[in-house]
């Protein structure tokens, strides 16, 4: 299984559990990685051929900035499922970072893998 990942996608979202967070955007990163069979796509130089990034990127954000959580860890459930249910891939590995969301600390978040596999079809969209 192969990899195409999407490293460090500026988002800014509703998130937080604390009544000041859900009147604000905040800045969160996410790093995703999907795993797809990349040999046909390769052989053939046809972007038809290979999950996009671009695309992934897009849904990703269009999602997430129209969105409102409380957690990051929900956040990243809901775009494991997101990728799952609109992609060709068969894993999804999602990284949600919330930059300084703790006092004397760069950064904290959620990394969460989930496959095909183990998704329960109706589950997968939900959204806020």
């Amino acid at each position: 299984m192969d990899t195409v990942f999407i490293q460090e996608l500026k988002l800014a979202a509703t998130i937080g559990v604390w009544e000041w967070e859900q009147k604000i955007k905040q800045r969160l990163i996410v790093d995703l990685e999907v795993g797809t069979d990349i040999r046909i796509p390769a052989e053939r130089d046809d972007l038809n051929d290979a999950v996009s990034y671009k695309d992934i990127a897009a849904s990703v954000t269009n999602f997430v900035e129209n969105s409102n959580f409380k957690l990051i860890e929900t956040l990243a459930e809901k775009i494991a499922g997101l990728v799952l249910s609109e992609f060709s891939v068969d894993w999804c590995k999602v990284t949600v970072n919330k930059p300084r969301a703790v006092e004397n600390c760069r950064n904290v978040g959620v990394t969460i893998m989930r496959h095909r596999s183990d998704q329960d079809p109706k589950n997968l969209k939900d959204s806020a």
